[in-house]
């Protein structure tokens, strides 16, 4: 097998940067990241498409400079989804079993019955996640294959994003010359990355605040019971630190990056920083402080409306592990201890883990969700369950759903 058949992209399609992450999948499933290319983003808002002709010419940039680093050429990817029109739920579905001993058709079966839910015409269903599996009332299956039992039944959180939204990733992956294997929810994805399997069984709440939104997964006995997407994330930092030290948003981008800290009591008192000044004036020396102060509020609002998102799902008790925060906005200092202050509850920042290959160059919570889209990846690849998405001739798709469903009787 050549190398080009086992190389795995995600494509990380944020509001703020396109990422293009190559990874190499060995024997045994271990990934090997090989190359990495990374572009400003210019036409998404909150992490929906509004520009499809910005947003094509940056996914090429980000994906020509992973090409050249990996030495792959790069034709397919599995492309990330986020966006405040992303909407969540929790069903379950039951069947009789026809032979007392179950089947992989029996759990497909169940799965379906489960996702037999009404969704509005403009929304499609992007992950059907399995939770839990209980036989003949025994709960708390994790694999019921080959168990013996008359009634099956599958706990499942459903995923689902506007159909337009969708359409338009795919698109502009089409436009710049990429087939799309599958659209992937980004929280998913980072938690591929950044989360152990003892954290995912304890329970677990995956935290990525990214540039335009911020998403959250809720992780427990392994597997995914709560997704939710926060239109607010790393920008509105920006914008105000632009309005509050009357700066430049690409000065105010640089500078929350090199100075910025979520905690003002974690800034000395004699730390000083050179703020860009707008329309020519001569740069101003200000006390660190002075940034922090204008961060800090506005961090206690993000995971204030986390916590308040979390209390929603009632899995509040149960997330042992505590909190996982990744994302580009994670990289700030000070960033775990704030979200331990306001949440009340254990916090560590994610950084990529479980791959090989360029490891120090992928090291940093920025790089969560590309870094797990090729885990994702490689994991649909070992189970063999790599689909490809066309340019969204939504026709075509709801016959393929139909002539599946139908398979399914029959």
């Amino acid at each position: 097998m050549s190398k080009q058949d086992n190389v795995v992209v995600g494509l990380d399609i944020g509001t703020t940067k396109i990422c293009a992450i190559v990874g190499e999948v060995k024997e045994g499933g271990r990934v090997d990241i090989i190359g990495i290319g990374s572009h400003p983003s210019n036409g998404l808002r909150k992490g929906v498409v509004v520009n499809i002709e910005s947003t094509v010419e940056s996914i090429k940039k980000a994906v020509e400079e992973a090409e050249l680093m990996a030495g792959v050429n790069i034709t397919a990817v599995y492309a990330g989804i986020a966006g405040g029109h992303i909407k969540s739920f929790n069903s379950r579905g039951v069947i009789a079993v026809k032979d007392r001993e179950i089947t992989r058709t029996d759990v497909e079966r169940v799965i379906d019955a489960a996702k037999a839910v009404a969704i509005p015409m403009d929304r499609e269903v992007l992950h059907v996640l399995p939770q839990e599996y209980s036989i003949d009332g025994q709960d708390g299956i994790k694999e019921p294959l080959g168990m013996s039992g008359v009634r099956l039944e599958a706990d499942v959180h459903i995923v689902t994003g506007a159909i337009t939204s969708a359409q338009n990733i795919v698109k502009s992956c089409n436009r710049a010359g990429l087939d799309v294997l599958d659209i992937v929810l980004e929280p998913l994805a980072s938690s591929y990355a950044v989360l152990s399997p003892d954290e995912k069984e304890l329970g677990v709440a995956m935290v990525d605040i990214g540039g335009g939104t911020t998403d959250i997964a809720i992780l427990l006995e392994g597997g995914v019971w709560h997704t939710g997407v926060l239109a607010i994330g790393g920008n509105h930092l920006t914008n105000d630190i632009a309005v509050g030290l009357r700066t430049p948003a690409a000065e105010a981008e640089k500078t929350k990056k090199r100075y910025g800290c979520a905690l003002t009591s974690l800034v000395r008192d004699d730390e000083t920083i050179e703020v860009a000044s707008v329309g020519g004036r001569p740069p101003r020396v200000l006390s660190r402080q002075v940034l922090s102060e204008i961060i800090e509020p506005r961090i206690e609002e993000i995971f204030g409306l986390v916590m308040k998102e979390i209390r929603k799902t009632s899995f509040e008790d149960r997330i042992a592990s505590g909190v996982v925060i990744t994302g580009g906005s994670a990289i700030m200092d000070g960033i775990p201890e704030a979200a331990e202050r306001i949440m009340e509850i254990p916090a560590r920042r994610g950084l990529p883990m479980n791959i090989g290959g360029l490891v120090d160059v992928v090291n940093s919570p920025m790089y969560a969700t590309g870094v797990g889209l090729v885990l994702f990846g490689a994991h649909q690849m070992g189970t063999g369950k790599v689909r490809r998405l066309s340019g969204g001739n939504m026709f075509e798709k709801v016959f393929g759903r139909m002539k599946e469903w139908m398979e399914g009787f029959f």
